[in-house]
């Protein structure tokens, strides 16, 4: 791993969520979401810092000792609230890695994953990605809300897409995923702090309209995504259904 560059950890964190409203704060094993989230970025990287909308979250994430900056209500996305974040926080750092607020079970090695994207110089992006298991059910892969990717031979991503990709000619699809390898997107990014000063000024593009998929703007305009791989599990958190399932989850850990 490259042990010239410095990154930070920023994780966004609004208090208003349509499904899941105060969700960074909720309770899971007596800690609050986003303090879960915080330690287990803490155990990598040193540069650790909260983006937050709400006094609620800013000062809760002080109260348990981490460090939280306040940023707009107006960002369209996370990537945007990073950036603001990230300047607000001194802007030093060379590549910043955005982490979803809503994974507390994200683990040390795929942080590792990431940041290992940038020993390639060409590196603008870096996502994760998961290797697809042939023996789960096709439904698994189809699944709209989790998008898929192709990689080329040097794990650069080449597109991104809700539809299940690449097709297989000649097959039933139930046999796809013997067929070829596939990829699931795991949401984690990184970016070179020059990169995310670019990306936050783009246009919303007629690829990203289409699939809803951010990253589909930076790769309509020329950025390379490299991809590191993880074969963990991740478990986010969008509703209070998945919030009990967390909690059964941490339960038998123990």
């Amino acid at each position: 791993m490259n042990d010239q560059l410095t990154f930070i950890g920023i994780i966004p964190a609004r208090y208003a969520s349509t499904r899941f409203p105060g969700k960074p704060l909720a309770m899971l094993g007596g800690m609050t979401m986003i303090e879960r989230v915080y330690r287990q970025v803490s155990k990598v990287l040193d540069r650790v810092v909260v983006a937050t909308d709400d006094d609620r979250i800013m000062d809760a994430v002080e109260a348990f000792g981490g460090k939280a900056v306040m940023t707009s209500t107006e960002h369209r996305s996370g990537t945007d609230r990073c950036q603001e974040a990230y300047l607000k926080n001194g802007g030093h750092e060379e590549v910043i890695i955005n982490i979803q607020g809503d994974e507390p079970f994200i683990q040390p090695d795929q942080l590792q994953a990431i940041m290992a994207c940038f020993d390639d110089e060409g590196t603008d992006i870096a996502t994760l990605v998961r290797p697809f298991d042939a023996n789960r059910p096709y439904s698994e892969l189809e699944n709209p809300n989790s998008p898929k990717v192709v990689l080329d031979s040097q794990m650069r991503a080449r597109y991104f897409s809700r539809s299940v990709i690449p097709y297989i000619r000649g097959r039933e699809r139930e046999e796809w995923p013997k067929a070829t390898q596939y990829y699931t997107h795991i949401g984690m990014y990184a970016y070179r702090a020059s990169v995310l000063a670019e990306i936050t000024r783009l246009p919303q593009s007629p690829l990203e309209l289409a699939e809803s998929l951010e990253q589909l703007r930076w790769l309509e305009n020329g950025y390379t995504i490299k991809a590191g791989v993880t074969t963990t599990a991740t478990i986010g958190i969008d509703t209070p259904e998945d919030l009990a399932r967390a909690e059964e989850y941490l339960r038998n850990l123990h």
